[in-house]
């Protein structure tokens, strides 16, 4: 199972005061060789350690300096230091809490305020998303991508969007219709809600569709509310507390409503943020009725993995004869204690060869909507990755979260390699179905 201890004391260090959790942290150093942007630039402030400092000096000047922006920002909130910190530093309400901050007191440049704005306009919005399918479907068609990356002119243009134009995943297809209740196959041990999410509903609805497939196969009855929309994790990761918790109050109403036992998520920024309702609602100044509801799901929110774990198999697992590298999504790993029970549910599968990567603590580089803020970092930490993929001879890369999917291809992609990246559950429902491995991979 997951480690809820470190839930907890997230949630719990969030209740003291600001300055009660920067004196946790003792400066001891455990923190920078899992610190990305420390591992790309030795920067002192570009480090955990370095930042609190930074955070404790803005508190006691009552100055937010645009140096002082800059470090902050360059910060993916990956949470490795929350797993490397011996002293059980919260950086993870500290940094949040830091950029809520940031977002209500400092100016942007026009630039900057243009991009933000069009991010969050777009990304936590799925009909929006989904209005796009079209227009990229048929860019993608036209062979216009090859020409556009040959030139390198959006590059020079705007490397953000350059970023956003390479990430695009190639649109097969449209969006299977979900229904709002898929029943258990065979006897019911569980009733679960389906959180859908906006990217990954729009630009990966097969995993969702096989998230559904794995869970109705296990003896679920699995509902999916269609008036559920972004559960606010984006936003809370960019330091737009009130948006994020509107989101959040608005996902919380609609699994009250479908009386689930538990809600199961497949992407894992949106689990880490779910698991930690009580403490951005707490921290936007709502009453204490609306923190325990908020605490209430949360305590209901589980991996796909975590909840399948806990749940047990019944469904037979056919061979899947094929050598994966997993991958630890940060949110997943270090925002929720989760890094057994994919392994555990993937090595179960007969023929299955499953290897980890060096280097699994460091940051893909994707960090939300980090690598389209910060193109370079990011593309530079996914570079990293691709290398450490291509240096274990996988075929397969299995990650649980769907801008980790997209870094990493693309990373490959730019080297001039091919990989062909998987959701945990499509692998799992690729098992229970008895297919070939040639439906995960690459023709």
């Amino acid at each position: 199972m997951t480690d809820g201890h470190t839930a907890r004391e997230a949630d719990d260090g969030a209740a003291r005061s600001f300055g009660d959790l920067l004196g946790d942290c003792v400066h001891c150093g455990f923190c920078l060789p899992t610190c990305p942007t420390y591992v790309l630039w030795g920067e002192e402030m570009d480090s955990p350690r370095g930042r609190i400092h930074l955070m404790g000096q803005t508190r006691d000047d009552g100055v937010l300096s645009e140096a002082a922006v800059q470090h902050f920002d360059n910060c993916l909130g990956c949470l490795a230091c929350v797993t490397a910190c011996p002293s059980g530093v919260a950086y993870d309400a500290l940094i949040e809490t830091t950029r809520a901050t940031v977002e209500k007191e400092h100016e942007r440049g026009p630039g900057e305020q243009a991009l933000r704005s069009a991010v969050f306009a777009l990304f936590p919005y799925r009909r929006r998303l989904d209005l796009l399918r079209a227009p990229l479907r048929a860019y993608q068609a036209s062979g216009l991508s090859h020409l556009v990356r040959r030139s390198g002119l959006l590059e020079r243009t705007s490397p953000s969007l350059a970023m956003m134009e390479r990430l695009a995943p190639p649109l097969r297809g449209g969006v299977p219709d979900l229904p709002e209740l898929l029943p258990a196959v065979g006897r019911r041990r569980a009733v679960v809600g389906m959180l859908t999410g906006c990217v990954q509903g729009s630009f990966f609805p097969q995993v969702n569709t096989a998230t559904a497939r794995v869970l109705a196969r296990e003896g679920c009855d699995v509902v999916i509310p269609r008036s559920q929309g972004c559960c606010g994790a984006l936003s809370a990761h960019a330091g737009r507390a009130e948006e994020a918790a509107d989101f959040a109050r608005a996902t919380i109403d609609t699994f009250e409503q479908a009386g689930v036992e538990a809600v199961v998520v497949n992407s894992a920024g949106c689990g880490g943020s779910m698991k930690h309702y009580a403490r951005l609602l707490r921290e936007t100044g709502v009453g204490t009725a609306e923190v325990r509801r908020a605490d209430s799901l949360a305590r209901r929110v589980m991996d796909l993995s975590e909840y399948l774990m806990v749940l047990g198999p019944r469904a037979e697992r056919h061979p899947l004869p094929v050598r994966a590298a997993y991958h630890d999504a940060c949110h997943l790993s270090h925002g929720q204690g989760v890094t057994g029970q994919p392994r555990a549910l993937l090595r179960a599968i007969p023929g299955l060869e499953l290897v980890d990567l060096p280097n699994p603590e460091i940051c893909c580089g994707s960090a939300g909507v980090y690598n389209l803020l910060r193109p370079q970092p990011a593309g530079e930490l996914g570079d990293r990755k691709g290398e450490d993929v291509r240096s274990t001879g996988a075929r397969l890369l299995v990650t649980g979260n769907p801008g980790c999917s997209l870094q990493i291809a693309s990373a490959v992609e730019r080297s001039g390699g091919t990989l062909f990246v998987a959701h945990t559950a499509q692998v799992l429902d690729a098992s229970l179905r008895g297919l070939a491995p040639e439906s995960l991979l690459p023709d």
